[in-house]
């Protein structure tokens, strides 16, 4: 049996981790014979929670479960990690300016960056989720200089698995018979979800998506907002955010990091920029299309943009450039 390695959740308490938890804790992300230690992260007021949280996870007698480690202290939180999930950040609340949201991230992700950078692993794999999560997963790599720009990612792939999805449904297909969606740019309503390069196994023969779907009107509209509006739609619905479907793209995000891509299929990640063959700024973290082996992802060049996409890679990078300037004066601060 291997060694077991360290991984680290934070907003620990909350109710993404909660549906995430135990699907690492029993060896769906990292491996079926990969003995984990969970460290589980949260503020003082969330550490009464966190009991129950741990009382839980010991209930489920999970035998590559070795140790769970339930804290508040940072020292403790990023010591020698293998993969850091960072879930918590400071919500938008009603009347907060976008501005005000991203001071307090800064915040927030300075902090836990200059642990990582401290404590950590300098071959951690850090996923950020914790909303803005691009702009977020930029300050922390930025305060963790010694750690590669590489290893910093911030998660897209629920975008991607809800663009997957909409395809699916409307072709009458299972969502695993759709691949190569991209989801460009930030997490947020600005993205997009683009199945130009797409394909659909259609009784058994790949069609690519436009052909598949036979409503471009629809791809180029409903499609696309459904996509980028739909965690407001879940909002709505629920009175929650969403935590089952996040969960599962963060257990995809990662696995996949941990153990590859298929042949000739890409994922969506956000990924640092710099090099990239797209024509975006270097200086942001973005989601592109990659294929991963052995832990390192690439950025899949080459595909051909067309003018309706180029022009909403650009808005999207638009806004990325706007939130990272924000946020970098708030650093320097």
């Amino acid at each position: 049996m291997a060694d077991p390695i360290r991984v680290l959740v934070t907003g620990a308490a909350g109710q993404i981790a909660y549906s995430l938890l135990y699907s690492i804790a029993k060896g769906d992300v990292f491996g079926k014979d990969q003995p984990i230690i969970l460290v589980l992260l949260d503020i003082p007021p969330m550490l009464p929670v966190l009991d129950g949280v741990v009382m839980e996870l010991q209930d489920c007698a999970l035998p590559l479960l070795r140790e769970v480690i339930p804290t508040d202290k940072v020292e403790l939180g990023f010591k020698d990690l293998d993969a850091a999930i960072l879930v918590g950040s400071m919500p938008r609340k009603e009347g907060m300016e976008r501005k005000d949201l991203l001071k307090a991230n800064v915040a927030i992700f300075k902090t836990q960056g200059a642990a990582l950078e401290k404590y950590a692993k300098k071959s951690v794999r850090v996923l950020v989720v914790g909303n803005p999560a691009n702009t977020n997963c930029l300050i922390a790599s930025k305060s963790a200089p010694s750690i590669p720009k590489e290893n910093f990612s911030c998660l897209t792939r629920l975008d991607h698995n809800r663009a997957r999805s909409q395809v699916a449904m409307r072709c009458g297909v299972p969502a695993d018979a759709v691949k190569n969606v991209i989801i460009w740019g930030n997490h947020s309503s600005t993205q997009y979800p683009d199945v130009h390069h797409a394909m659909v196994n259609v009784h058994g023969k790949e069609v690519e998506a436009y052909n598949a779907v036979k409503d471009d009107s629809w791809l180029k509209g409903d499609f696309i907002s459904t996509v980028q509006l739909r965690g407001a739609a879940v909002i709505k619905a629920r009175k929650l955010s969403s935590a089952m479907s996040a969960a599962k793209a963060i257990c995809d995000h990662m696995r996949d990091w941990w153990f590859g891509t298929l042949d000739g299929e890409f994922m969506s990640m956000g990924v640092y920029a710099g090099g990239n063959s797209y024509g975006i700024p270097e200086d942001l973290i973005y989601s592109f299309p990659v294929h991963i082996k052995n832990k390192s992802w690439n950025i899949h060049d080459g595909l051909p943009i067309n003018d309706f996409s180029r022009a909403k890679m650009d808005a999207t990078a638009t806004e990325l450039v706007e939130e990272r300037d924000t946020a970098l004066s708030f650093l320097s601060q």
